[in-house]
C-alpha cells in the first residue's frame, strides 16, 4: 500500500487531499496542529470511516522538536509521497505599517517549516518506491509574475519557499527523491476566500495528477496546477 504524509491536513486543501488520497486506496499520514480540537473534527470523521489507513498526528510544523519527534515515530515507515501543505497567509497592511512578528511567523510556517520536514523525512521518502516531495507553493510566489504592492508577506514566503524546493531538488537527487514547488491555483478555501474561480476537488485533483506523473527530470521545476510551468 502506498503512503503519504500530509501536513495541515486538518482543512481546506490538506483534508481534501487526505480524502482523495484515501478514496484511492493509500494509507495517509494526516498532520495537524490540533488533531483532538473542533478544527479537526472533519479529518477525525474521516479518519474513522477510513478502515485505519487515515491516521492523525499532532505537528505544528513550526515545532522543530515535534517535527523529529514526529519522525522518529514514524521512523520504520516508507513514504511514498510527502505533501508540505500546511501554510498561512500572513499580514497584508498598508506600506508603513507592517506587522514584522506576523510577517517572521508566515517566514517560519512558509519557510523553515517545509524545509526542516524534507530534513527529518528525506530518509522515509528514500525508502519508498515513488520518492515525492511536493511543496504546495503558490503562482503568487512567481517574481517574473509578480504586480508587486499587495501581500508582501505571502508572496515572500512563497518565493523563499520555491528556492527551497529548488535547492532541495539538487541535495536530494542522489536519494532518488523528486522535489516539485506546486501552484493549486486560486482556490475557494479559507485563505482563497468565495470569488477563487476553483474549487478544492478540483485542484487537488490535478496536483495530484502531477504529483502522479512526476519523474526525476521534472525536479526542481514549478508547476501551476493545470501541468504548465511557472516562472521562477
Amino acid at each position: 500500500m502506498e503512503t503519504v504524509l500530509i501536513t495541515g491536513a486538518n482543512r481546506g486543501l490538506g483534508l481534501e487531499f487526505v480524502r482523495q488520497y484515501n478514496a484511492a486506496g493509500w494509507r495517509v499520514f494526516a498532520c495537524c496542529r490540533e488533531p483532538t480540537g473542533a478544527a479537526a473534527r472533519d479529518l477525525n470523521m474521516l479518519a474513522g470511516t477510513s478502515g485505519r489507513r487515515v491516521t492523525v498526528h499532532r505537528l505544528d510544523v513550526a515545532n522543530h522538536a515535534q517535527v523529529d519527534q514526529l519522525a522518529l515515530s514514524l521512523k520504520r515507515e516508507a513514504i511514498d509521497v510527502l505533501i508540505n501543505n500546511a501554510g498561512v497567509q500572513g499580514p497584508n497592511e498598508d506600506f508603513g505599517k507592517t506587522d514584522y512578528k506576523r510577517f517572521a511567523q508566515t517566514l517560519a510556517i512558509n519557510v523553515l517549516a517545509p524545509m526542516k520536514v524534507a530534513e527529518a523525512f528525506a530518509g522515509h521518502l528514500a525508502a519508498s518506491r515513488r520518492k515525492v516531495l511536493a511543496t504546495i507553493s503558490s503562482r503568487m510566489g512567481s517574481i517574473g509574475l509578480t504586480t508587486g504592492d499587495t501581500a508582501i508577506a505571502y508572496r515572500t514566503s512563497k518565493a523563499a519557499a520555491n528556492m527551497v524546493a529548488k535547492n532541495l531538488a539538487g541535495l536530494l537527487g542522489p536519494l532518488g527523491i523528486t522535489v516539485l514547488a506546486l501552484s493549486p491555483g486560486w482556490v475557494k478555501t479559507d485563505m482563497g476566500g468565495a470569488n477563487a474561480p476553483l474549487d478544492v476537488p478540483t485542484s487537488v485533483a490535478a496536483v495530484r495528477a502531477i504529483v502522479a506523473r512526476a519523474t526525476a527530470a521534472e525536479s526542481g521545476k514549478f508547476f501551476h496546477y493545470d501541468g504548465t510551468d511557472l516562472p521562477w
